[in-house]
């Protein structure tokens, strides 16, 4: 079960990386690029939205020292989430649209 979540822009860029792969495991760098986001403002999302239940998060099974690296924590979202995060992108997408601009040209002569 997934729980509400505050939709801000920079939870919507990590959703919005996310969705756009949704099979795909996704690990905090490339995440940090696809969104835009610094690390301090992607981990504390990653892990309000693995509290929520909205991603899954598991580690890469590696020996650091012979990869010569730390093993990453890879996010996926969940299958409730899925759509959930679809249909809250949509709806943030409906309300910060603009007006066209014949719209806004016939309300600035009215």
């Amino acid at each position: 079960m997934i729980t509400e979540i505050r939709m801000t822009v920079p939870v919507a860029r990590v959703l919005a990386a996310l969705v756009a792969d949704p099979t795909g495991d996704h690990y905090g760098m490339e995440l940090m690029q696809s969104s835009g986001l610094p690390s301090g403002t992607l981990y504390p999302i990653l892990a309000r939205l693995t509290e929520a239940g909205w991603l899954e998060k598991r580690w890469e099974e590696i020996d650091p020292s012979a990869v010569g690296r730390p093993a990453r924590a890879y996010y996926r979202l969940t299958p409730a989430a899925l759509p959930v995060a679809r249909r809250r992108l949509a709806e943030l997408h409906e309300q910060t649209r603009t007006a066209p601009a014949h719209t806004v040209a016939k309300e600035a002569t009215a």
